[in-house]
C-alpha cells in the first residue's frame, strides 16, 4: 500500500513539473533561428525572451539578471561555421519565456530550489496595508511601506483594489480567477534584482496614474474603458525591462533591437510582453474580438508614449494644445491623448515626491545606471552617458533631470490641471532640486557647482534623447514605418 502510494505521489509530483513547465513554453512570441540573423518570426503579439544555448558559458552567470541572456555570443557563434556545421538539434528554433521567467526554469532544470516568499501575513500587517489604501489616493502615499506590509505584492494588490473601487471588475464582467492570475504574472515579469524598474515602480507609477484620475479635468470626462486601460498601462508599462537601456540593446546587437529596428525598442517590448499576458489569461477573451484588439493597440499607444525620447514630441503638442484652449475631453482622441500625457507624468514623477521618497527612488535609478555602467566596463564596452559611477554623482543626475526634463513638463500639466495635486507636485519639485544642489556643494567644498547632468533618471532617456538647456530633446533616427506602431501612439 505505501508502495502505491509512493508511485501516486511521484506520478502527481512530475505531472506538476510538466504542468508547470508547459506553462513556461507555451507564451511564445518571437522565435529565433541563430542560423539566420533575420529569421525573425513573430508568432503572436506576446513577446518573449529566444536565444541558442550556443554560447551559453556557465560562468558569464552572475547576480544580475540580464547578463543570463550571451548578448556578446548572441550570433558569434553561427557565423563563424558554416550551416552545415550546424546540427539539427542546435538549429531548433528555442522559444524561451521573460527574462525573470527563464531563471526560474533554469533554476528548477538545474536542481536549485527557488526561494518563493510565503504569502501568509501577520494581521496586523494586512490590517495596516488595508488602512494605506483608504488614503491611496494621497500624493504623500508611501509605496515603499505599502510594498512591506504586502509582503512585496503592492502591485497586485493595489492594482486590484483600484479596479474594483471603480467597479471594472463588474462592470466589464472580469474573471476574477483570470485577474488575478494576470497580476500576478504581471508582478512576477518585473525583475526583482532591479533596482529601479522593478514591480514597486510599477505600482507607484498606478498609484500616481489614480491621483491624475482624479483630478477634476480627467474624472469628469474619462469613460470607463479610458480608466481601465490608464490603470493596466501603468501597472504594465515597463514589464520585464531588463535593467539596461535601449542604447545598450542597440550597441550589443540585441534581437529586440533589431526586431523593432532600435525604435522605441523596450517600450515595444513592454507592449507586447503585456498583450502577450492578456492572451495568455484570456482576461479579455469574453469580449468581442474587435473590442479586444482596440483595448490592446490602445494599451499600446500609451505605453509607447513614455518613450522618453519622444518627449519633446508630446510637449510640444501639449503646449500647444494649451496655447489654443482646444482640448475637448469629449473628442475621443483628445482624451486619449491627456491619458498619454498623464503616464508620461506618473512615469517621471519621484522628484515630484517627499524628499524622503524622492530621495530612495533617484538613488535606485542612479544604481541602476552605474549597474549598466559596470557591466559595460566588464565586457570592453564604451560606457553610456551616466552610466559611469566614477564621474557621476546622484545630485548631479537629478539636478540636470529636473532641470530639463521634469520642470518642463510638469509645468504645463499644472496649466492643464490647476489643482492643489499640481501645486503640491511643483513645490516637492522645487524643494528637492534645492536639497540635491545642496548635497552637490556639500560634497564638493571649494569648488564650482557641479554642471548638472542633461539627460534624465530614466536609463532609457540615455537611449536616444540628449536634453538640451532649452528643454528639447534631439532624438535618434526613426527607422519604423507608422504601419508599426499602434494606432494613436504617433501624434502628428
Amino acid at each position: 500500500m505505501l508502495k502505491k502510494i509512493t508511485q501516486v505521489g511521484f506520478i502527481i509530483q512530475c505531472t506538476w513539473v510538466r504542468a508547470d513547465v508547459s506553462i513556461w513554453c507555451r507564451r511564445g512570441a518571437i522565435s529565433y533561428d541563430s542560423s539566420d540573423q533575420t529569421a525573425l518570426y513573430i508568432r503572436m503579439l506576446g513577446d518573449v525572451r529566444v536565444r541558442s544555448q550556443v554560447g551559453f558559458e556557465p560562468e558569464r552567470r552572475s547576480s544580475h539578471p540580464y547578463l543570463c541572456i550571451d548578448f556578446r555570443t548572441l550570433h558569434s557563434e553561427y557565423e563563424s561555421q558554416p550551416l552545415a556545421a550546424v546540427s539539427a538539434p542546435e538549429r531548433r528554433v528555442h522559444r524561451l519565456l521573460s527574462f525573470q521567467r527563464y531563471l526560474h526554469s533554469s533554476r528548477l532544470l538545474r536542481g536549485i530550489p527557488q526561494q518563493i516568499p510565503l504569502h501568509i501575513l501577520d494581521e496586523d500587517y494586512t490590517g495596516q496595508a488595508r488602512c494605506m489604501l483608504e488614503k491611496v489616493g494621497s500624493w504623500n502615499f508611501d509605496i515603499f511601506l505599502f510594498d512591506r506590509l504586502t509582503n512585496g505584492n503592492s502591485l497586485i494588490t493595489l492594482t486590484f483594489h483600484l479596479l474594483n473601487q471603480y467597479g471594472l471588475v463588474e462592470l466589464f464582467q472580469l474573471d476574477m480567477v483570470k485577474l488575478w492570475r494576470f497580476l500576478v504574472m504581471v508582478q512576477e515579469d518585473y525583475h526583482s534584482d532591479n533596482p529601479y524598474h522593478n514591480a514597486v515602480h510599477a505600482a507607484d507609477v498606478t498609484q500616481a496614474m489614480y491621483c491624475y484620475l482624479r483630478e477634476p479635468m480627467l474624472c469628469k470626462s474619462l469613460t470607463s474603458c479610458d480608466i481601465l486601460l490608464g490603470l493596466l498601462a501603468a501597472a504594465t508599462h515597463d514589464l520585464d525591462h531588463p535593467g539596461v537601456n535601449q542604447l545598450f540593446l542597440i550597441k550589443t546587437d540585441h534581437y529586440l533591437a533589431t526586431l523593432y529596428r532600435n525604435t522605441s525598442v523596450l517600450e515595444n517590448h513592454h507592449w507586447k510582453s503585456a498583450v502577450g499576458l492578456l492572451r495568455e489569461t484570456g482576461l479579455f477573451s469574453h469580449l468581442p474580438a474587435e473590442d479586444s484588439l482596440n483595448m490592446e493597440r490602445q494599451l499600446g499607444s500609451l505605453i509607447l508614449a513614455t518613450d522618453i525620447s519622444r518627449q519633446n514630441e508630446y510637449l510640444s503638442k501639449f503646449r500647444t494644445h494649451l496655447d489654443l484652449d482646444d482640448l475637448c475631453l469629449s473628442n475621443a482622441s483628445h482624451r486619449h491623448f491627456v491619458l498619454q500625457m498623464a503616464l508620461k507624468c506618473a512615469d517621471i514623477c519621484n522628484p515630484c515626491r517627499p524628499w524622503e521618497l524622492s530621495k530612495q527612488w533617484s538613488e535606485k535609478v542612479t544604481e541602476e545606471f552605474f549597474q549598466q555602467g559596470d557591466i559595460e566596463k566588464k565586457h570592453k564596452l564604451e560606457v553610456s552617458p551616466l552610466c559611469d559611477r566614477d564621474t557621476n554623482t546622484v545630485g548631479n543626475i537629478q539636478i540636470g533631470f529636473i532641470t530639463y526634463v521634469v520642470e518642463p513638463l510638469f509645468a504645463e500639466w499644472a496649466r492643464f490641471s490647476d489643482t492643489r495635486v499640481s501645486q503640491t507636485m511643483l513645490g516637492h519639485l522645487g524643494l528637492n532640486k534645492a536639497s540635491w544642489g545642496s548635497l552637490q556643494q556639500e560634497q564638493t567644498p571649494g569648488s564650482e557647482e557641479a554642471e548638472p547632468s542633461t539627460a534624465g533618471t530614466d536609463p532609457e532617456a540615455t537611449t536616444a534623447a540628449s536634453a538640451q538647456p532649452d528643454g528639447s530633446t534631439a532624438t535618434a533616427t526613426r527607422g519604423t514605418s507608422s504601419k508599426e506602431i499602434p494606432q494613436g501612439s504617433r501624434e502628428s
